[in-house]
């Protein structure tokens, strides 16, 4: 039987010296052998045993209490969620900048650990553009000195400046990534607290619609672009790294390397699609990937929205349209014909349903079957 009794494992740092830290309820048996640990000695701050963090102490940790309590080292050891992405590191953009006089550029440092983390160009450029958001907002604190309570009150003017959940939420990341990561300082902020995260619905085409809008383009590759991005559920990154290997037309899938989390799928092929694919190939011709530049390069996340806002006002779309709405009226439309939503999730590439189960909170045969009081 595992043992009921738990202890996290926590960095601490204390007066520039790095520590482990044991936080656990108290319990007379580990309060009792504890003390068996070379150097331990409590602090009454972070309100846990610790002592000095190195490889000896820490296999003292977990000999001493193996099979007496199940330690939890989720906060000790680093994990990354970043993508292994099959793109170059770009920082062009932040070295070509024109900033105003007195700015605060983020530290070299900051973006070598993003590079060395592989952390995705549009990753960096957030944290980069939140991070130094912050640090312009203390222009006289050296940036190392920067306390909690800075971090606090720059939260609460967030908030109280009406910006989203989200943005703050990118901004507590690119906090932490500079003290907890770059300069190794992994508990100083773990205790600052995120705002609820917002339960927002999509936004969704109608069938009519999303045809209207495929069809409001002349352009050849932009029907192609737009017909893709609805008819397989695509993320534009996805639709981006596309390559003409990747399109299976005797099986009528399409393959998706290294989407989000790092996996693989398939999803679907349209026939109309395919048609429009072979016309589109054989005009342009691209090399390598599906969708190229006038100089053969990947083509452009810009391009790909300048595509569907010139569609949408074409088409008279006053809704606001993104490639990732495409997506979710590729899934909704799915769910109201009848598709089981276990599909709809392998289709979308989704870790576990419940992420897919929104969609249930859209689709209109949800409401079919509902009488509406006034026309009762």
């Amino acid at each position: 039987m595992s043992p009921k009794k738990h202890i996290t494992l926590k960095h601490l740092l204390i007066g520039n010296n790095k520590f482990i830290g044991l936080k656990f309820h108290s319990d007379k048996v580990l309060n009792s052998m504890v003390k068996d640990l070379k150097d331990i000695a409590w602090n009454e701050e972070f309100g846990m045993y610790y002592l000095p963090n190195n490889k000896t102490n820490l296999d003292s940790v977990f000999n001493l209490f193996r099979g007496v309590a199940w330690i939890n080292t989720n906060y000790f050891f680093q994990r990354s969620n970043s993508k292994n992405l099959d793109e170059a590191f770009d920082v062009y953009w932040f070295r070509k900048r024109q900033l105003p006089k007195g700015y605060r550029c983020c530290p070299d440092s900051y973006l070598d650990k993003l590079e060395l983390k592989h952390y995705a160009n549009n990753t960096v450029k957030t944290y980069v553009s939140c991070f130094e958001r912050f640090i312009n907002h203390y222009p006289e604190i050296d940036i190392d000195n920067i306390d909690e309570k800075n971090v606090r009150d720059y939260l609460k003017l967030l908030a109280n400046k009406n910006w989203s959940n989200s943005y703050i939420n990118q901004s507590i990341n690119s906090i932490k990534f500079y003290y907890e990561i770059v300069l190794g300082m992994p508990n100083r902020f773990y205790e600052i607290e995120r705002p609820r995260k917002e339960r927002k619905l999509p936004i969704v085409l109608s069938k009519d619609e999303a045809k209207a809008l495929i069809e409001a383009t002349n352009n050849l590759k932009h029907k192609c672009i737009l017909a893709l991005l609805y008819s397989a559920g695509l993320r534009r990154s996805e639709l981006l790294n596309l390559k003409i290997k990747d399109i299976d037309s005797k099986r009528m899938l399409i393959k998706i390397n290294d989407a989000k989390g790092n996996k693989d799928r398939y999803t679907l092929l349209a026939n109309t699609v395919l048609y429009d694919l072979r016309s589109y190939y054989l005009e342009y011709r691209p090399k390598n990937y599906l969708f190229e530049g006038q100089t053969k390069e990947k083509y452009s996340a810009s391009s790909i929205l300048n595509i569907i806002n010139y569609a949408c006002e074409k088409a008279g779309i006053k809704k606001h349209i993104t490639s990732h709405t495409l997506r979710h009226s590729f899934a909704t439309h799915l769910l109201e014909n009848g598709t089981d939503l276990r599909y709809i999730q392998l289709l979308l590439g989704h870790n576990s349903t419940k992420t897919t189960e929104i969609y249930t909170h859209v689709a209109s045969n949800s409401f079919n079957s509902i009488k509406n009081p006034l026309d009762l």
